[in-house]
């Protein structure tokens, strides 16, 4: 089976988070046929491992090469020949892709196994929802007793030209949390406010603070608001929930003290109670700087596109793998007749896979090289 192939079958049968039993199963049995080793990981993911045959009897050097494999819960729109057949379920975000290059990264490594260390193929499981797949993979310490040179990750752009590919050093996606808000005070009349404990005003000016925290390094939208009053009746009880962007882990934990004690000011002069829930979701992507370095140079050499990337304030649950590990995340360029990704019609150009595959592979093997 070509990476082709691999990623439309995935594509026409995508499973959501933690729900992947199918694409774990075929994942496995397209393994067997190249006679890669396997086993299970975080219940739906896949972890393959391939020795080289330069690896000497006691070495323990390894790369981690990861994919992530869960879909979305999106109703597909692109009209092509592979299209979803799980209605309601589509691979928008390109994690087909992704574990096509890996697959086809495997497969060439399985027919020229002359290298030097252990090659970890990971299949990932729930990368689109908390808590992440990464951190049950992760859960399971997979990768004790191996000296781990690198995990290497790879996510299509589509604001990248067909085949280029992006770096940036360090810091790179954001730590993302969602933040929600229950304000309960005493409803009633809408005209009569001297014997309100009014939530929504409270509410208010509680969105209006938050907002107010938004920085260069720190974004914070509330998505959702409900106030279940009228036009002469206050609720109760206001809800608000959204979700907070951050680049470090010491200002993350800082703005998480302000939101508190905001609230905490708020209910002292409304005479409201706010209980506030921060559900702590992944920390921040950080590239190994002398990985990316040694990256850029080899992408250079081989005479690929090369373009150098600004912040970015999506999340990823990549994050979790840099913070024990050496790590490089970087982007494959599909075009921007792709599309947007999350949304029914994107629609990845697959002359990228060849790209990825070729790169992912090179890089492992000089890794293990060095």
């Amino acid at each position: 089976m070509t990476p082709v192939e691999f990623r439309r079958h995935l594509h026409a049968h995508p499973e959501l988070s933690f729900r992947e039993y199918a694409t774990a199963a075929f994942i496995e049995a397209q393994l067997d046929r190249i006679g890669i080793e396997h086993r299970r990981i975080a219940e739906t993911g896949v972890l393959a491992t391939l020795r080289g045959t330069k690896t000497s009897e006691k070495e323990n050097r390894a790369v981690v090469l990861r994919a992530d494999i869960d879909a979305l819960p999106i109703t597909e729109a692109t009209g092509c020949a592979w299209e979803s057949q799980n209605p309601g379920v589509m691979h928008a975000c390109g994690h087909d892709m992704h574990a096509a290059v890996l697959y086809g990264v495997l497969q060439q490594l399985a027919a020229d196994p002359a290298f030097r260390g252990t090659v970890l193929g990971l299949f990932q499981p729930g990368e689109e929802c908390n808590p992440g797949g990464a951190s049950l993979v992760l859960a399971e310490k997979p990768f004790e007793g191996y000296d781990v040179r690198a995990v290497i990750g790879e996510h299509v752009e589509a604001q990248l030209e067909v085949g280029t590919l992006g770096f940036r050093a360090g810091k790179y996606m954001a730590a993302s949390d969602e933040i929600r808000f229950r304000v309960h005070g005493t409803g009633g009349h809408g005209a009569m406010r001297r014997l309100l404990k009014d939530p929504v005003a409270a509410g208010a000016e509680l969105l209006t603070r938050m907002i107010a925290l938004n920085g260069e390094e720190c974004v914070l939208s509330i998505g959702r608001v409900e106030a279940a009053g009228a036009t002469n009746i206050v609720p109760d009880e206001v809800y608000m929930e959204g979700t907070l962007r951050t680049f470090d882990e010491q200002e993350r934990g800082i703005i998480h003290r302000r939101i508190g004690n905001i609230a905490a000011e708020i209910d002292s002069r409304y005479g409201v109670s706010t209980h506030v829930d921060i559900n702590h979701g992944y920390p921040c992507v950080v590239n190994d700087e002398m990985l990316v370095k040694r990256a850029v140079a080899l992408a250079k050499a081989e005479g690929r596109k090369v373009e150098m990337l600004p912040l970015r304030t999506t999340a990823e649950d990549f994050g979790f793998y840099c913070r024990q590990y050496p790590a490089i995340f970087y982007r494959l360029g599909v075009g921007i007749a792709a599309g947007r990704s999350h949304t029914a019609t994107f629609a990845p150009d697959e002359q990228a896979i060849d790209v990825g595959i070729g790169f992912m592979h090179s890089l492992a093997l000089q890794i293990l090289d060095k």
